[in-house]
């Protein structure tokens, strides 16, 4: 497979757990999410479509770094695979908070998406500095998002 072919599939497979994900939330947010109590400094909705779609988009920059490095490296593969499970994970948030409507567990889920993202960021670091670099922004932001959860669940 040719480097822009791979870059793109990294890309779009990243993208698509987040399309895949909007199934569960598109139709809560301006329903159920409208009846619950958020705090004063909840971000807007408009702002969550851009920002996701960029973090994805770095995620898949991140994954095609590490994928497309060449040479003898140990345990490439259980990398990969530990990027798919914590994208799998953050998949898996959307179903419980927005879908289930359980607070508590998608708070609990998101700390283990947070500690599989660490794994990977760590493991990452050792293949390609720069897809370490370029999943900071995404841990950032579900911390940001793991807290928000935290709240929400406290208020409600």
């Amino acid at each position: 497979m040719n480097k822009i072919l791979k870059l793109i599939s990294a890309i779009l497979v990243c993208n698509l757990a987040g399309i895949l994900g909007t199934f569960f939330v598109s139709d809560q947010v301006g329903t159920w999410y409208k009846t619950i109590q958020v705090p004063a400094w909840n971000p807007p909705d408009w702002i969550f479509a851009p920002v996701w779609l960029t973090l994805y988009t770095l995620m898949g920059i991140a994954l095609y770094l590490v994928w497309n490095k060449e040479g003898k490296i140990q345990n490439k593969n259980f990398v990969i695979l530990a990027f798919f499970l914590q994208l799998f994970f953050n998949f898996l948030w959307s179903i419980i908070f927005f879908g289930m409507h359980d607070l508590f567990l998608a708070f609990v889920e998101i700390l283990i998406l947070i500690f599989m993202l660490i794994v990977t960021m760590f493991n990452f670091y050792k293949i390609s500095k720069a897809s370490f670099v370029l999943l900071v922004p995404y841990l950032l932001w579900i911390s940001f998002a793991a807290f928000l959860n935290y709240t929400i669940w406290i208020l409600n």
